[in-house]
C-alpha cells in the first residue's frame, strides 16, 4: 500500500511549485501594467485569468497541509458512512450504468455512544435525560390492623378489667323459694405501649440539594415502621419489647367433628365455628397468599373450579367471611376470629420523623440521623375469639 504521508508530501511539492509560478506572473503583469501606466485589455484578461487559478491553487495548497497535519492515523476518522463509500477505491469508475453487481466496503470508525477517545466515539456528547421521580421497590399492603377495632390513649400503659369466671347458678325459683347466687370473677390486665422505631445516617449536602430525597427518607422509614408493625400484630410473640400478636394468643384450632371426606375449606368452617361457639361470631379469616390460591384453585370432579369463575374478579370470600392475604402470614398457617370485638389497638404515638445532629461528629461532618418512630399497645380482650391452627398443605 502507497505511503499516503509521501503522497500528501509530492502533491504539496507540486501545488507550491504552481502556486509559485502563478505569482511570478502576476508580478510580471502588474510590473507591465505599471511601465504602460495602465492596464491595457488584453493583460486585465491574463491578470483575471492568473488570480483566479492563485485562489484554487491556494485552497488546494490549505486542504493539502491540513492532510499532512491529520497523518494517515486520521484517515476516516469523523467521516460519514456515505462519505468512505464515496471515497473509497472500490467506487473509482463505477456509475449507475456499470454497476449490476455488489460492492463491499468496509465501513470503519463509525460514531458510537462509546466515551472513549477512539476513532468514531461521540458518547461525550451525549446528555443523560432524568426521570422525574424516584422509583420505589415493592411494597407490601398492610392488611392487619384494619380487621382490628381502633383506640388511642394519652399514657404509656393500657389497664382494661377483664372477666375472668362466670359461674351462672340462675334457675326457676318457687314461689318464696331462696334464688341461686351467681358468682363472677375480674382480673385488671396491664398491656405497655411497644416502640417501633429505626433511623438513617444521611449527609445534610444530600437532602438540601435534592428535597424530593427527604420526602422520599421519609416515607421509606414510616413504611418501614408499618411492616414491623403488621407482623408484631400478627405473630409477636409478646416477650420483651414485643407485641403479644393475635395468633400468638388465639386458642389452637380444636374442631367440634371431623367432616366427612375433610378439605382446607372445611377446615375453616370448623374453625370459625370454634369462635362461635365461644360466643363471639368469627369476622374474617388470614391466610398466606400462597396458601389462598391453593384454595382458589380447588376443583371438583369434573375440573370446575369450587370458588368461582376466574373471570368473575370477585372480593375474597370464604364462608361469607372476607378473606386476609397477607405474606406476614406463615404458608400453611391459618387465623380466624372475632377482630372487631376480640382485640382494640391503642395508638400512643403517631408515625413521626425528627431530624438532629446527635453529637459532635455529625456537627463536624454535616451529618445528621433521621429517626422514625411510634409506640402502640394490642389489648386482646378475649384469646378465645381467636382460633389458628395449621392447613396440612406441608407435612412436618
Amino acid at each position: 500500500m502507497p505511503n499516503e504521508n509521501n503522497d500528501v508530501a509530492t502533491l504539496i511539492t507540486q501545488v507550491s511549485a504552481q502556486l509559485s509560478d502563478v505569482t511570478s506572473k502576476l508580478k510580471e503583469q502588474a510590473e507591465k501594467a505599471s511601465a504602460d501606466g495602465e492596464v491595457q485589455k488584453k493583460t486585465k484578461e491574463v491578470v483575471d485569468e492568473l488570480l483566479t487559478k492563485h485562489s484554487a491553487l491556494e485552497a488546494q495548497m490549505t486542504d493539502l497541509e491540513q492532510k499532512a497535519v491529520r497523518g494517515p492515523a486520521q484517515n476516516g476518522r469523523n467521516m460519514t458512512a456515505g462519505q468512505m463509500v464515496v471515497n473509497s477505491e472500490k467506487m473509482k469508475g463505477i456509475n449507475s450504468t456499470s454497476l449490476n453487481g455488489k460492492v463491499v466496503i468496509g465501513v470503519q470508525n463509525a460514531l458510537t455512544s462509546a466515551t472513549t477517545d477512539a476513532d468514531g466515539s461521540a458518547g461525550a456528547a451525549i446528555s443523560p435525560e432524568l426521570q422525574p421521580g424516584i422509583l420505589e421497590g415493592a411494597r407490601r399492603r398492610m392488611t392487619i390492623r384494619d380487621l382490628i377495632t381502633p383506640g388511642r390513649t394519652q399514657s404509656g400503659l393500657i389497664e382494661y378489667v377483664k372477666q375472668t369466671g362466670f359461674t351462672n347458678n340462675a334457675a326457676v325459683v318457687a314461689e318464696g323459694g331462696e334464688k341461686p347466687e351467681t358468682t363472677m370473677k375480674f382480673d385488671l390486665v396491664s398491656e405497655n405501649a411497644k416502640t417501633v422505631a429505626h433511623y438513617l445516617h444521611s449527609s445534610k449536602q444530600i437532602l438540601d440539594d435534592a428535597p424530593q430525597l427527604q420526602t422520599f427518607i421519609d416515607g421509606q422509614l414510616v413504611y418501614g415502621l408499618d411492616l414491623v408493625e403488621e407482623a408484631q400484630l400478627l405473630k409477636g410473640s409478646g416477650t420483651g419489647g414485643n407485641i403479644e400478636g393475635l395468633q400468638t394468643a388465639a386458642t389452637a384450632f380444636n374442631p367440634a367433628f371431623t367432616a366427612v371426606a375433610e378439605t382446607v375449606i372445611d377446615k375453616l368452617r370448623l374453625a370459625a365455628l370454634q369462635t362461635t361457639l365461644a360466643e363471639y361470631m368469627a369476622t374474617g379469616f388470614v391466610l398466606n397468599p400462597v396458601d389462598w390460591a391453593r384454595i382458589e384453585l380447588t376443583k371438583d370432579s369434573d375440573a370446575r373450579y369450587i370458588m368461582g369463575n376466574p373471570q368473575q374478579g370477585t372480593m375474597p370470600m370464604l364462608w361469607g367471611k372476607p378473606v386476609v392475604a397477607t405474606n406476614a402470614q406463615t404458608i400453611d398457617t391459618f387465623l380466624t376470629g372475632a377482630f372487631d370485638l376480640g382485640a382494640q389497638i391503642f395508638d400512643r404515638q403517631d408515625a413521626t420523623i425528627d431530624i438532629a445532629e446527635t453529637d459532635q461528629d455529625d456537627f463536624i461532618k454535616n451529618m445528621i440521623k433521621i429517626r422514625a418512630e411510634k409506640r402502640l399497645a394490642l389489648a386482646i380482650y378475649r384469646p378465645e375469639a381467636f382460633v389458628t391452627g395449621d392447613l396440612g398443605y406441608v407435612t412436618a
